[in-house]
């Protein structure tokens, strides 16, 4: 197996438990090329001393990708993430690293027939309305992040009408151990452990269907299981959204601290609402998300305390 991204807060955690249930993969990354370096150097040398990992550093916007498409399944998770920077000079890069790397990369295993599991985001629907999105729902992206995954999907349902077997997962939210430092409650619980407020974007009451990476990873691996249809898209995402302002409540508690908050101007295309119909997901991936907000904000406070 082949997992891109894999030094990323998802792909880390994908490897981990490739590797521990005695799978060997190939842990694909261009670490010096990543967000946040010193984070992403760390864990690749953790994952290449990991047993069944083979790190191989790859760009995968330029390089020869054809050694990815010899493998049996590749986990397409690398990507240029987050809505906030993906205006202005941020396009340019949301454009090459999401759009151009995975034409590049579905080229390359339409050629051997390899099976793809592609990453995309709840960012393609837009704004939720009154009920759940569901994966057959119009999509409305509204930031220049949220197009490049609609355009990775386009090219992911090309791949399948010409017959490549590629499964989309859009994931919701997702949050725990090995959080990025610009994502939200990454910000919240450094904020909080620190003494500072709490920096939020809006008013706080913009709801998510926040997914543990527990849960995540669950439902990726079991894509890899599954056999579906070409071309075969996956909400992966609690059923149950949560405001801002809940969620900071309930890390404030876990904390015991009364929390301060600074406020500043919402991000120019940052939804006001997101849901997740999970239906499909339990219906073909036999998944459901399984750890409640609560618990897993314990788990990312306590990932956090110790966290370099």
């Amino acid at each position: 197996m082949v997992v891109t991204g894999a030094a990323g807060f998802v792909g880390s955690h994908v490897v981990e438990a490739v590797a521990r249930d005695g799978l060997d993969v190939v842990a694909v990354d261009a670490p010096r090329r990543s967000l946040t370096p010193g984070v992403t150097r760390e864990r690749w040398r953790w994952l290449g001393g990991r047993a069944g990992v083979v790190p191989l550093e790859l760009d995968l916007a330029v390089d020869d990708l054809a050694p990815l498409a010899a493998a049996d399944v590749v986990v397409h998770l690398a990507g240029r993430p987050g809505v906030r920077d993906s205006w202005g000079p941020g396009e340019a890069a949301v454009e090459r690293d999401n759009v151009v790397a995975s034409r590049r990369l579905l080229e390359a295993c339409a050629r051997r027939g390899t099976k793809v599991v592609v990453a995309s985001s709840s960012s393609v629907y837009g704004p939720a309305g009154a009920r759940a999105s569901r994966e057959d729902d119009p999509l409305a992206p509204a930031s220049p992040y949220a197009r490049s995954k609609a355009e990775v999907e386009r090219l992911a349902r090309a791949a399948a009408d010409a017959g490549l077997p590629v499964t989309v997962l859009r994931y919701f939210s997702v949050y725990g151990p090995r959080q990025r430092p610009d994502m939200a409650f990454h910000r919240f619980i450094a904020a909080a452990l620190a003494g500072r407020p709490l920096p939020v974007f809006g008013d706080g009451t913009a709801l998510r269907s926040f997914t543990h990476v527990g849960d995540v990873v669950t439902a990726t691996t079991a894509a890899v299981r599954a056999t579906l249809p070409p071309g075969t898209v996956v909400n992966v995402g609690s059923g149950e959204p949560t405001s801002v302002n809940d969620a900071i409540a309930l890390i404030s508690d876990h904390l015991g601290i009364e929390p301060r908050i600074t406020a500043h101007a919402p991000i120019p295309g940052d939804v006001p609402r997101t849901h997740a119909d999970p239906t499909r997901a339990a219906a073909l991936l036999d998944w459901t998300p399984a750890v409640p907000l609560d618990v897993g904000l314990k788990d990312q406070i306590t990932w956090q305390r110790g966290a370099p």
